[in-house]
């Protein structure tokens, strides 16, 4: 079932007990999405609430279509074991990530499953329009399966540039060439499910830390690479930076090299020109690639040209992150894209370059690692943006736009 475009609920209205369900009702609904399967004994212990409103609230999640329970296995202990909630996974969130040379669509569940994901490469760098029309393409192409198998509840778009979210206004692709384009609000109209956008590697960094390796992590710097170049994500003491005007760690224009390659943002040596997917194309003989392929075609290659070119991109990826330790003081900081592939070529070799460029003592006991999710990154991180609002306030969302039929099992 399709809805219209809309913003966000709010949950100020209502009755004091109302706003108490709802409340509780999100703070269930995000315990199932983002920690996994939990007995109805582990919600009690882990809201505080009693195992009355607990059944309450698990019974009314199911009745939304957002949660289902199924019997645990044996368990050896005495008594009936805690029956087992899970995250209605069939409820979905289309996410869509352009690029200069494809655009990657994906549906993606509640607890971040993503049931699918399509590739489609372009002739040229789509327009804002020529991306509306593809997504169109595509998603009317699963439309009977859509329509069958899920629950759509929007659609999330992870954007390589400047994006005001609140708008959906991309303010400056650069890669893209898009300046002061609106781009959620026609992509909307256009699905006829709701859309939000947002930078894409802000939205990595969410995913990575709520389902891949920086779960946990309260200082964290993000680093994905694509054919757009660099993009960053960091986290300060749990919380991301967002800046000003919401557009900060803009971190691929880090300079790491005074007398390198000019960049579009008007000097030279930044680390998105002299670590560069398209660069390392060149190398390979490729004009475009999946980021799967990539990874095969790395890990076999036996060209020294090849892996001439992955050293001397590590080693300028190693100054640009030395200086982030030192500007964020980071406890993790993780690779994705292209750049994890890299790193997983020779990750000793970034590491000791990292530690002989930084400042010893910040660097001591930093971790360096390959983001956990890859190629369903930036897809799952879309997904979140979309699933906000049903997060939010999963009732007010949940009764216009899941259609009342049973839920998984």
């Amino acid at each position: 079932m399709r809805v219209t475009a809309g913003s966000a609920p709010s949950l100020t209205g209502g009755s004091p007990n109302d706003r108490i369900r709802r409340n509780n009702l999100r703070t269930l609904l995000s315990i199932l999405h983002h920690g996994g399967v939990h007995s109805r004994a582990e919600l009690t212990r882990l809201t505080g609430l009693n195992r009355s409103t607990i059944g309450a609230l698990v019974g009314e999640l199911t009745a939304l279509g957002l949660a289902y329970e199924t019997e645990p296995s044996e368990t050896g202990t005495v008594g009936r074991p805690s029956p087992l909630v899970h995250a209605n996974e069939n409820v979905v969130a289309l996410a869509v990530n352009p690029d200069v040379d494809a655009i990657i669509i994906g549906v993606v569940g509640l607890g971040g499953v993503v049931h699918k994901r399509v590739r489609f490469q372009t002739s040229g760098v789509p327009t804002v329009q020529e991306t509306i029309n593809i997504v169109s393409a595509i998603v009317e192409g699963m439309r009977g399966e859509l329509d069958e198998k899920y629950h759509v509840v929007g659609v999330g778009l992870a954007v390589p540039g400047l994006v005001t979210a609140e708008e959906g206004v991309i303010a400056l692709a650069p890669h893209l060439e898009w300046r002061d384009e609106p781009l959620a609000a026609p992509m909307a109209a256009a699905l006829g499910y709701p859309a939000l956008a947002a930078n894409d590697a802000n939205l990595g960094t969410v995913a990575e830390r709520l389902w891949g390796i920086g779960r946990g992590v309260q200082n964290m710097v993000y680093l994905n690479g694509s054919t757009s170049g660099i993009g960053g994500g960091v986290i300060v003491d749990g919380h991301a930076l967002s800046g000003a005007r919401g557009f900060a760690a803009e971190l691929g224009h880090t300079s790491v090299h005074v007398g390198g390659r000019a960049c579009f943002c008007g000097r030279t040596g930044c680390l998105e020109t002299e670590v560069s997917l398209v660069r390392l194309l060149a190398v390979l003989g490729r004009e475009s690639i999946d980021a799967d392929e990539l990874e095969q075609i790395i890990a076999s290659s036996d060209d020294p040209e090849v892996h001439d070119e992955i050293e001397r991109q590590l080693d300028r990826l190693a100054l640009g992150i030395s200086n982030l330790i030192s500007v964020f003081d980071p406890e993790l900081v993780v690779l994705g894209g292209f750049l994890g592939t890299m790193f997983s070529a020779d990750p000793e070799r970034l590491r000791q370059r990292v530690a002989r460029a930084s400042f010893t003592r910040l660097a001591e006991g930093v971790r360096i690692e390959r983001a956990e999710l890859r190629s369903r990154q930036l897809l799952i991180g879309a997904a979140e943006l979309a699933f906000g609002p049903l997060l939010d306030d999963p009732a007010a969302v949940a009764a216009t736009a899941i259609a009342p039929r049973a839920s998984a099992v």
